[in-house]
């Protein structure tokens, strides 16, 4: 049964935790209707007893009855009467202290408690959820910025390539000619056609913006700052008195947001520095801002200056920065002043490439702690789930025994209410912590846990730095092989460290042990580089962790290994009833399915199913342990393309991969042959003919060609090589035709089967589990087979022999024999992975 640690996740995190923690608060106003069930039985036990107990005193206080009757049998009855009524106020009353001490009490601290850890999970995920959106939207930001500088680097590359001179040779044969000063006027601002503005975490209209800064104005303390040699700013304010107009009319929680609220005012041009280098907004009483001209147009409000009079000098007090002398003179000096510009001398472009690394290194620091942040949060919520579970059944338990102790303290003081007793006690059986558990995972799940990798989008297609998270595709394409590097290289750390452990279960149980999501991401960051792995990095870390890191890199793929967009084709062929009832049908619509796969995909799946299969095999696994290992590679495998409520309860995953391990040879063998054939008729490979020169005949010869090929291509059941023999006497396979269904709701293209090679290979003798293809491992037989041919097929395909097309049939009615298998596995391949290659 799936746990929450497999079950409450979903695309943005916030969906799954909730649904859990919605049921999980669900459970603790259940705990509350219980224990107020509890007190309000106490209550009304202590009252029914005060008020039994207060009959006995009502009617002693009635005098001349049955007090001067000493002797009567009437007395006695009534006497008895009366003590049976105060017995039974003390019982009651007992009740009530029963149920106070053994259930409202010790209930009550554990409910508080049980509310107290919700809680402070919920708070520290959703804290950690915010950190992630936050950094997920700075990356954003900083791509759109990487991307807009890349592409301004190459439009001024393509106008200096139109250009008609060189700008550097041009500058060489004239003198530089300084630019006419010209005068600009500011444009009245247009509120109707500006863009909202972002200030602090909200956009604006341009409306509220006029109305902001309006108030701002009226409210915040203007005045003057004088500055040595420049003169004297009018319309100034301190940062603190900006900071303190935030936090009060602008709901700044916190100086720090206050500051970035004063920050994005200096960066839209309401504000600036004065009297300082730089444009940062700061909350300081001796840091003063300078309200623009902008704002006083935007607001309407007139702008105070300085009474016109007599400039002696520049550095005179009545001079100020509305002076045109001392306004240009200060923007010649900031803009001489050498501490503005770190880059002098600079050309355009060179700027444009300096500034497009910058946001290029800004955007991948961006993205590692991101993805850092990625990791912190699913270990934190996996850690969370898994308490969170533990303290569910704990609830559900501890209701169990409240219900249980409730009961108790009513049976030890009332026999007469037993009837009572028993049906509560029938009520505490019926309730099954396991099973509402259960109903909770299966009702409410939102989905497995597959992990969403934020990858570096580099701008020029390059997936360099990184292998979790890349396309398999273009990362076989990054390592020129048809497998991923770091799938063979884990592949053959496997193989290599298989017999030095100890027995088959602890190799089994490599792939089963649950290990913690915070070692598979240590080694997942450490060979997260995009080059290939070294050997003494895996031997770091323990067997588990490196098998646990493989399954981790399948469910990061963008895609599953066999793609989402056949998960509908798979559905339906299992859901067929003639599917279920012939394999053979099953297998070749299969079959067909995989061949649409890409190559690398094919050739991948070809690895890691080859290296389970040998596994089982080598280590006699028996039904229960394949059924487990099957489950749980089978998310890693397919998966469907969107998560539903339905996709979680099918198990078409799961029989997908139980069919690979049963049928691979067919499968897989059926597939290169389909390659190799596709192949020859393209012209890549194939028997050299001769060069003909008569084409007289040539369309009769391809048509008989083209009927010899079909005729040798139909579905056969291979029978063993013992039990047919060809007519002149050679040892064969025969082909006959499958017969199936004729109609079928998917087409099957046929192709040819396995035809046993005329040299049989010789079975391995397992005595544990050795690698396939050392020298130790294979027979005498194949050891003396001839070591100097080079086979071009991969390790783990050499039993399957690969059959050439056949050619026409000649005229005597003969064709060609076939040709001899593959030679054995050349000394030295110990593992089955060794160079990463397949047959597609």
């Amino acid at each position: 049964m799936p746990g929450f640690a497999d079950s409450f996740w979903s695309g943005d995190y916030a969906g799954g935790l909730g649904v859990l923690f919605g049921k999980l608060q669900q459970g603790v106003i259940e705990n509350q209707q219980v224990l107020t069930i509890a007190r309000m039985r106490a209550e009304a036990e202590d009252m029914y007893g005060a008020r039994l107990g207060d009959i006995a005193p009502t009617t002693d206080k009635m005098v001349g009855g049955f007090a001067r009757d000493d002797g009567a049998s009437v007395r006695k009855a009534y006497e008895g009467v009366r003590g049976e009524m105060q017995e039974a106020s003390k019982n009651h009353i007992k009740i009530a202290s029963n149920i106070r001490e053994l259930v409202v009490t010790p209930f009550s601290r554990w409910c508080d408690a049980h509310e107290a850890r919700v809680q402070n999970s919920q708070d520290d995920l959703q804290a950690r959820i915010k950190a992630h959106d936050k950094q997920a939207e700075v990356v954003r930001k900083l791509r759109s910025h990487y991307f807009n500088k890349c592409r301004q680097v190459e439009d001024l590359e393509e106008e200096n390539k139109l250009a008609f001179q060189d700008p550097e040779k041009a500058e060489s044969a004239s003198p530089k000619i300084t630019p006419t000063p010209t005068i600009k006027v500011s444009d009245p601002v247009d509120l109707e056609e500006a863009e909202p503005l972002d200030i602090g975490d909200q956009a604006y209209p341009p409306d509220a913006v006029k109305k902001i800064l309006t108030q701002m104005l009226n409210t915040i303390k203007l005045g003057e700052a004088k500055v040595p040699i420049i003169g004297t700013y009018q319309n100034v304010s301190t940062g603190a008195d900006i900071v303190d107009y935030l936090q009060k009319y602008m709901g700044a929680s916190s100086v720090s947001y206050a500051e970035r609220i004063g920050q994005d005012l200096v960066t839209h041009g309401f504000l600036r520095l004065v009297g300082n280098v730089g444009n940062t907004f700061a909350n300081s009483s001796k840091m003063n801002y300078q309200w623009r001209p902008k704002v006083f147009q935007i607001t309407g409000i007139p702008e105070k200056k300085q009474s016109l009079g007599r400039v002696t000098s520049i550095g005179s007090a009545t001079g100020t920065i509305d002076s045109p002398t001392v306004g240009n003179m200060g923007e010649m000096l900031s803009a001489w002043n050498p501490l503005n510009n770190p880059h002098p001398n600079e050309t355009p472009i060179e700027k444009l490439r300096r500034e497009s690394h910058e946001a290029d290194e800004k955007y991948k620091a961006g993205v590692r702690r991101l993805d850092l942040l990625r990791c912190n949060l699913e270990e934190a919520m996996i850690d969370h789930f898994k308490f969170m579970e533990r303290c569910e059944l704990d609830r559900l338990k501890a209701i169990k025994a409240v219900i249980l102790d409730f009961s108790g303290a009513i049976s030890n003081v009332i026999p007469s209410l037993q009837s009572t007793v028993d049906n509560m006690m029938l009520y505490q059986e019926t309730v099954q912590p396991m099973g509402d558990l259960r109903y909770l995972l299966e009702n409410y799940r939102t989905g497995a846990f597959v992990p969403r990798v934020q990858i570096y989008d580099n701008y020029y297609n390059t997936v360099d730095e990184q292998t979790f998270g890349v396309d398999l595709e273009a990362r076989a394409r990054a390592d020129r092989k048809r497998v991923p590097v770091i799938i063979t290289t884990i592949l053959m750390f496997l193989d290599n460290h298989y017999p030095d452990l100890e027995g088959d279960e602890a190799r089994r149980g490599i792939w089963l042990v649950d290990v913690p999501l915070g070692a598979t991401h240590h080694l997942r960051n450490t060979i997260n580089t995009g080059k290939a792995i070294p050997r003494e990095v895996l031997e770091r870390y323990e067997i588990p962790i490196v098998a646990s890191v493989l399954k981790l890199y399948l469910l990061e793929l963008p895609d599953s290994l066999v793609s989402s967009q056949t998960y509908e084709i798979i559905k339906t062929i299992y859901l067929t009833p003639d599917s279920s009832t012939s394999p053979q049908t099953r297998i070749s619509v299969l079959q067909n399915t995989l061949g649409q796969l890409r190559l690398a995909n094919i050739a991948t799946l070809d690895a890691i199913t080859t290296h389970f299969t040998r596994l089982i095999e080598l280590t006699s696994a028996d039904e229960p342990f394949i059924a487990s290992l099957a489950q749980a590679i089978a998310p890693c495998i397919l998966r469907p393309r969107t998560e539903s409520a339905l996709s979680m309860h099918e198990r078409h995953s799961y029989r997908l991969v139980r069919d690979l391990f049963d049928h691979k040879e067919e499968i897989f063998g059926e597939l290169k042959r389909a390659n190799t054939l596709t192949h020859t008729l393209s012209g890549g490979s194939g028997r050299p003919r001769a060069i003909s020169t008569d084409e007289s005949n040539r369309r009769a010869n391809t048509e008989a060609r083209n009927r010899a090929i079909v005729s040798k291509s139909r579905a056969s059941s291979p029978a063993p090589p013992h039990a047919a023999s060809t007519a002149n006497g050679r040892a064969g396979n025969r082909r006959d035709r499958s017969t199936g269904p004729a109609e079928t709701r998917f087409p099957i293209q046929t192709s040819p089967t396995m035809v046993a090679d005329s040299h049989k290979r010789v079975p391995l003798l397992r005595q544990s589990l050795e690698v396939p293809g050392s020298q130790d491992a294979l027979p005498a037989a194949e050891k003396t087979a001839d070591t100097n041919s080079t086979s071009s097929t991969h390790p783990h395909l050499t039993a399957l022999p690969e059959k050439p097309l056949p050619s026409a049939p000649a005229a005597n009615g003969t064709s060609d024999p076939p040709h001899p298998g593959p030679n054995p596995v050349p000394d030295g391949h110990r593992g089955r992975y060794a160079a990463g290659e397949t047959q597609f």
